[in-house]
């Protein structure tokens, strides 16, 4: 008996264990980078600690630049999706053979032995030779070999600006292995999902170039090139540049002999480096250095501080993507997109390298809360101000279903719970990662009310930066801020393709009985205005069940009983009976996503 005791009592101590570890893996990386031929060879060195409570017996790596090869699987996805993507579309089947990418393995051992290992496209696995237990480090050594494929996506030298490297997803990474397992995703063009880990990274390079990247560089002194003031030695053909990256999941760099480096500093301490060619607008990237602080202090303020002192905006890549203390984007742009670009991949440093959702299941997390917050982050620096910010989200999500209306035979909507590298189509992914993600912040601060919103934010922030959280994660964050039970939203929105769709379906001047109609699956609380001749405006409120709780409001809102979800129909009557009824609007605000809004309103006549 008093066993059976004793393991009742272990359960939820283990339970809160398992939610809360995090595997660890630092690198120690020596890379030298050939500039004729933009091939490059590496050593590296990662200490892997073993946090979970299982066993480990493999390890996967991620090889990403072998994707950029005719044949492979990013490749033949790109040529056969429904809508493929224009930057890529046939031109990896059009590839030379010196513009393939490649990464290739050539030594492998674990703690000083060889170790069996296979090469599997984009994937590496590996057999360790000795298990690795609960709480135990091991070293894994490797030499290896790279060729930079032509810039097509993301990574790649000489794209179409004229920068000669951007270097992301370019050196053998380590999958991550979390509570759901490993995840090894094979490359096909999405996100990404990584272990947190310390970089220590040496990179040699001709001296001609300037560096930028992920990292605090440790020699500055030595390099020069805007870094310090010490001219750099011209007795030297090529450079080392030392970087350090804390708890970090990834690393990235870029490099060109043109760049010009700038430097503000933020009140909060964060350095902030700008590193773009001269062919570009450079009054454009000299402005876009003031407005990138107050983002920077936006988003600290709105979300949380920014838990390194660097990040850097490079021009590189083919448009915009974000990495660790840093993101590429492409410079020649107009200065609103110039400054969009940069407040939407800033944001990422919070919701992608700081929370760091696994992307390729929940890119919404991240491409939505990133949308989100930077259309308020906009208003807010630019000095403008609209009572919908979030307009343009909504209309792409409506957009979709719109389409699918008309084409009732093509599967283009599909649940936000598809992996990312599953969609149908290119633009159904961009409108459900991004648009529907975005959506689904602002419909929750409709259901639970904007300052419950802000707060649950910052508490999830606080709460999950560095531990990979789940849709659940946030979820019960906005749960114990509002306390409201919002399974229902959580599970409508984003595991099935269900809508939101009521009407206003008659109203009576005699009795002035109102009658509204749930049409859609997915239940909501309902705010709704009665405009009266007199033009003022009686609001009423009509909570639903399933949240066992209202968001409150003032003394100008009149609260309704419960709407049961069961029933399509709710009836009540309109008071204030000495003046008369001209208008009734099911939530005038907008925020809720609302598929059919011309039923929304209703002209008494």
């Amino acid at each position: 008996m008093k066993k059976l005791v004793f393991i009742l009592l272990c359960v939820p101590i283990i339970s809160v264990a398992q939610a809360s570890w995090q595997q660890q893996a630092d690198y120690f990386m020596d890379i030298e980078m050939d500039v004729s031929d933009f091939t490059f060879k590496g050593d590296q060195k990662i200490v892997y600690t073993n946090n979970s409570p299982d066993t480990i017996n493999k390890v996967y790596y991620h090889l990403f630049f072998n994707a950029f090869k005719p044949g492979s699987q990013m490749d033949v996805r790109s040529r056969t999706i429904q809508d493929p993507d224009r930057r890529v579309g046939d031109r990896i089947f059009g590839l030379k053979e010196k513009d393939f990418g490649d990464l290739s393995v050539k030594t492998l051992k674990q703690d000083g032995k060889k170790v069996e290992f296979k090469e599997l496209e984009t994937v590496l696995l590996v057999k360790l030779n000795t298990v690795l237990l609960p709480g135990e480090k091991t070293e894994l050594k490797m030499s290896f070999t790279g060729q930079v494929p032509l810039q097509i996506r993301r990574s790649g030298k000489l794209n179409k600006e004229g920068v000669d490297l951007t270097m992301t997803q370019w050196y053998p990474k380590l999958a991550e292995y979390d509570f759901e397992g490993w995840h090894p995703n094979p490359y096909i063009g999405r996100e990404f999902h990584g272990v947190w880990g310390d970089y220590t990274v040496n990179i040699t390079i001709d001296k001609n170039y300037v560096l930028g990247g992920t990292g605090y560089l440790q020699n500055a002194e030595e390099i020069g090139h805007g870094y310090s003031k010490k001219p750099v030695s011209l007795n030297k053909n090529s450079l080392t540049w030392k970087f350090y990256a804390p708890k970090v999941h990834d690393f990235a760099w870029a490099a060109d002999p043109e760049y010009i480096h700038d430097k503000v500093t933020s009140d909060s301490g964060v350095d902030l480096h700008f590193f773009y060619k001269p062919s570009v607008n450079v009054d454009n990237w000299k402005r876009l250095q003031n407005d990138t602080l107050g983002l920077l202090k936006y988003f600290e303020e709105n979300i949380g501080p920014y838990p390194w002192n660097q990040y850097s905006v490079i021009q590189g890549g083919d448009g915009g993507m974000e990495y660790a203390m840093c993101t590429m984007i492409t410079g020649e742009r107009p200065y609103a997109s110039l400054f969009g670009v940069t407040a939407h991949e800033l944001a990422h440093a919070w919701f992608q390298h700081i929370l760091a959702t696994n992307e390729a299941k929940h890119p919404w997390m991240d491409e939505g809360f990133t949308e989100y917050i930077t259309s308020l982050a906009e208003e807010s620096v630019l000095n403008k101000s609209s009572k919908f910010p979030h307009k343009s989200s909504y209309d792409r999500y409506y957009l979709v279903n719109t389409f699918q209306i008309k084409n009732p035979d093509v599967e283009i909507d599909q649940p936000q719970t598809v992996h990312s590298d599953r969609w149908n189509y290119n633009f159904t992914y961009g409108a459900n990662a991004y648009s529907k993600g975005s959506v689904f912040l602002s419909q929750l601060g409709y259901i639970i009310g904007k300052e419950n919103l802000s707060k649950t934010i910052k508490r999830y922030y606080d709460e999950f930066k560095f531990k990979h959280p789940t849709p659940n994660d946030f979820k019960r964050t906005a749960e114990k801020v509002s306390n409201m039970e919002l399974e229902w939203y959580l599970n409508d929105w984003t595991r099935t393709t269900n809508k939101v769709d009521y009407e206003i379906v008659s109203y009576n001047p005699e009795s002035r009985g109102l009658l509204l109609k749930r049409k859609g699956l997915i239940p909501m609380p309902i705010e709704l205005s009665v405009v009266f001749e007199d033009l003022s405006v009686k609001k009423y409120y009509i909570p639903i069940d399933l949240t066992f709780g209202s968001k409150g409001f003032t003394n100008d809102v009149e609260e309704m009983p419960v709407w049961s979800w069961v029933q399509p129909e709710y009836r009540f009557f309109v008071k204030d009976n000495n003046k008369k009824v001209v208008r009734i609007e099911i939530d005038p605000s907008k925020r809720m996503a609302d598929v059919d809004q011309e039923n929304n309103i209703f002209i008494v006549e």
